[in-house]
């Protein structure tokens, strides 16, 4: 039964862009460096396939604290990854950005797990391959993907901060303001949101006519460690990084978050706690279908 309602809920909540807007190849054809089409070599980010632990390969892009970007619906990195540019040279940080299982090139199909799944395996990607810990990443989570975003936030009591750009409460609360959260339904933020001990920077639009603002408002609400949120006026779903405020106010986070006070982090800590589950023109973002 549970299964079912799954793969019906994804396809109601999944819309990856197809045909992919981009490819992956290997230098030389065989063993060489794994590159994306159409970006040219002094943008590209170091690209990787990573086997999630639902036997899926994702695609990821490293541009070498670290940003662990889950991007919005009906998007891939292909379109994406401009923007992703765009953010490494102003905020000066590295980025590591991933396609969800059944997106762009990775395979696999497009689920709420899949998405957990996916996320994990990037983390430990990081940890593994580039040497990153939770101390030094911070999180970010625009539309569907603060889903992930914060089921892996709960997780991380050393996180250093998380980002909820356009957030919903939960897949259902998209549809209909409902004041119960439901077995069956998807990505319950309301819930996760409480169990995120790092500071939490919140972003809406407030005139968002896809994920209303109060969303926003109430994630934020929710928070134990609340970041000034950034409230922008006018704003839409998928139009937010075209406001001056938007990159001015992300510049004001990160500078706090690296003058954090180590004294305030936990222990670093080698291994995360285990896993309690049970199994603008680059920004498109949400959409559920009734």
């Amino acid at each position: 039964m549970g299964n079912v309602t799954s793969t019906v809920a994804a396809k109601f909540a999944f819309f990856p862009p197809e045909p992919a807007s981009y490819e992956v190849f290997r230098e030389g054809g065989g063993t060489g460096r794994l590159f994306f089409s159409g970006v040219s070599p002094d943008k590209n980010m170091e690209v990787n396939l990573i086997e999630t632990r639902a036997g899926n390969k994702i695609v990821t892009a490293f541009a070498r604290f670290t940003l662990l970007y889950s991007h919005g619906n009906a998007a891939d990195l292909g379109q994406m990854l401009e923007l992703f540019i765009e953010l490494r040279a102003h905020l000066r940080v590295n980025i590591m950005c991933y396609d969800y299982s059944g997106y762009g090139a990775s395979s696999g199909k497009p689920s709420e797990f899949n998405t957990y799944y996916d996320i994990e395996a990037v983390y430990e990607c990081l940890k593994r391959e580039y040497g990153i810990m939770q101390e030094d990443l911070i999180l970010y989570g625009q539309s569907v993907g603060s889903g992930p975003t914060l089921h892996l936030a709960a997780r991380l009591p050393g996180l250093r901060g998380v980002v909820l750009h356009s957030a919903i409460l939960s897949g259902i609360r998209v549809l209909y303001p409902v004041k119960l959260t439901f077995w069956f339904d998807i990505f319950k933020n309301i819930d996760r949101i409480r169990l995120v001990s790092c500071p939490v920077l919140v972003i809406h639009g407030t005139s968002d006519d896809i994920v209303d603002w109060s969303h926003g408002k109430r994630l934020w609400e929710l928070a134990k460690e609340k970041f000034d949120p950034l409230w922008i006026k006018g704003g839409g779903h998928c139009n937010l990084e075209t406001y001056p405020e938007y990159l001015k106010h992300l510049r004001k986070f990160i500078n706090a978050m690296e003058k954090l006070s180590m004294t305030r982090l936990p222990p670093r800590q080698s291994n995360p706690p285990p896993s309690t589950m049970i199994e603008a023109k680059h920004n498109k973002c949400l959409r559920f279908g009734k």
